[in-house]
């Protein structure tokens, strides 16, 4: 803990969370949350049937501007620097979402609130919101540094009770899931309670059997 002082515990339940990695554009830290959004599913109503942007740079961009689409007929995706195949610029183009290929070089903010985006070509293109994917970062520092096994993609590996490859440490939510929300995350954390006692009482058995048989008359 802070400060050097220690806790023990015969289990750990870790639920750090994550963090947003934003692109480096001028604003997006600023406007998170505001009207530079995440989730269509949480925002897409709020911000439906105006003029939409949705911000390229990650693999799941593309499949973020098809689900945008849902909410406005007036959607435009940002490739900034995402090279579009063939087939995907025919689907966005299928769906009537507009791309621009020129780079972002700032969002635009008029008396505290979004307006557009302005193009390093200088050239602004008005918007209400806008729409990015960010990289999710687990905050799993405790947990790398315990030794928890990982998968290819670098996250903890966690079992459906969130038990880690380390003895008497689980995790759940964030931490190790980057597709939990609040009620998946509480629900994991459920889980993992519950294994964590079921654990704790097995070893208390144990211990009773084994203290048992050594006080047993010869």
């Amino acid at each position: 803990m802070d400060g050097g002082q220690s806790l023990r515990a015969r289990r750990v339940l870790v639920t750090t969370g994550l963090r947003d990695k934003f692109p480096d554009i001028p604003g997006t830290r600023e406007r998170w949350g505001r009207d530079l959004l995440h989730c269509p599913y949480c925002h897409g109503h709020e911000v439906r049937d105006q003029p939409l942007g949705v911000l390229g740079g990650t693999p799941e961009a593309v499949t973020h501007a098809h689900l945008v689409r849902q909410w406005s007929e007036d959607v435009v995706f940002l490739a900034n620097g995402t090279a579009l195949t063939a087939d995907q610029r025919a689907r966005l183009d299928a769906r009537g979402i507009g791309v621009i290929d020129n780079p972002v070089a700032r969002l635009v903010v008029e008396d505290d609130r979004l307006t557009g985006v302005e193009l390093e070509s200088g050239r602004v293109v008005p918007l209400a919101a806008v729409f990015v994917r960010p990289r999710f970062v687990p905050n799993d520092t405790l947990l790398t540094a315990l030794g928890c096994a990982t998968q290819d993609n670098g996250w903890v590996i966690a079992d459906v009770t969130g038990r880690t490859s380390v003895p008497g440490v689980w995790a759940a939510g964030n931490a190790v899931n980057p597709r939990a929300q609040v009620i998946t995350a509480a629900g994991e954390g459920s889980a993992a309670a519950i294994a964590i006692n079921n654990d704790l009482v097995e070893e208390d058995v144990l211990v009773a059997v084994t203290d048992g048989a050594q006080h047993l008359p010869v």
